[in-house]
């Protein structure tokens, strides 16, 4: 198994993971607990694993969006709900979402248990948390028990293992957190443009003088498109990122990684029918191979 191969796996089962960002039951345990913002149930949802840090801390780890967003959202968050208090909300809403995204019978089938197991052993072949502090808060966390939560588990895990490596490699390529944002957007796989700018916090002026430095150093063109240099720097970023989130993949082997891929990306896509991401959140080649 290639780096290529385990990061295209990844990217595959990503969105079972971010359940958590879009369910409207995640939403309404996050309020429960006191986060009536859309900011800080996303910010304090996230880093809650991490105690009760302070903004600087969760600019660093999240990257690419904007100070004062996370600055609105903490330390103030912690003035309402603990982190635990948090934690355990996220994982309620989690909880309620697959349940009724997939159906009962799914999340108590066989193949559930069968696929969270697999997914748990490449969780848990990561070989360290050095560096990489989002896995490291979240796999300090108890292993939750029901076969749904546990495959949501391991899959958060590998995200924020995989998205601590994708930091080193931005910074490698020399791209700010915005930098990088607007490059992603730009490569048509990702969020689309006005998603990122709106959720991620960015002004209309700060994302066009950005997508000017980007232009100066001949990345984008004019229409806002990656160049062929600009296609260049997001090849080097992605494969280093496959490259440094690849060990806990080859550890299980490629015939366990295809099972779980088997049994999972039915219900990756029966969640994406469900509409639950809505329209205009991924730009036109969302899912295609890079």
């Amino acid at each position: 198994m290639d780096a290529a191969y385990s990061g295209r796996a990844a990217r595959s089962l990503e969105l079972l993971h971010s359940v958590a960002y879009f369910a409207p039951e995640v939403e309404t345990e996050l309020t429960s607990v006191g986060l009536e913002r859309v900011a800080s149930r996303y910010v304090a949802g996230r880093v809650a694993a991490l105690g009760a840090v302070g903004p600087g801390v969760a600019i660093a780890t999240f990257y690419n969006f904007a100070p004062r967003l996370i600055e609105a959202a903490l330390p103030q968050a912690w003035q309402t709900a603990a982190p635990s208090e948090v934690v355990a909300a996220r994982q309620r809403g989690v909880d309620a979402a697959l349940t009724r995204l997939l159906g009962p019978d799914t999340v108590a089938s066989p193949q559930m248990a069968e696929a969270a197991e697999l997914a748990a052993s490449i969780a848990r072949a990561v070989p360290g948390a050095e560096g990489r502090p989002l896995y490291a808060g979240h796999a300090d966390l108890p292993w939750p028990e029901a076969p749904h939560l546990v495959i949501w588990h391991a899959l958060t895990l590998l995200r924020e293992f995989r998205g601590d490596g994708h930091i080193a490699a931005l910074q490698t390529a020399g791209l700010t957190g915005l930098e990088a944002l607007i490059t992603h957007t730009a490569s048509g796989i990702g969020f689309s443009e006005q998603f990122a700018q709106t959720r991620r916090g960015w002004s209309g002026d700060e994302w066009a003088a950005a997508a000017a430095a980007l232009r100066a150093r001949g990345l984008l063109d004019n229409s806002g498109a990656l160049t062929g240099d600009g296609f260049e720097v997001r090849e080097l970023v992605e494969d280093l990122t496959d490259d440094l989130a690849a060990a806990p993949w080859h550890t299980v082997g490629e015939p366990a990684v295809e099972r779980l891929l088997d049994l999972a990306i039915p219900w990756r896509d029966t969640i994406v029918d469900s509409g639950l991401f809505g329209s205009g959140v991924f730009g036109p080649r969302f899912g295609d191979a890079r």
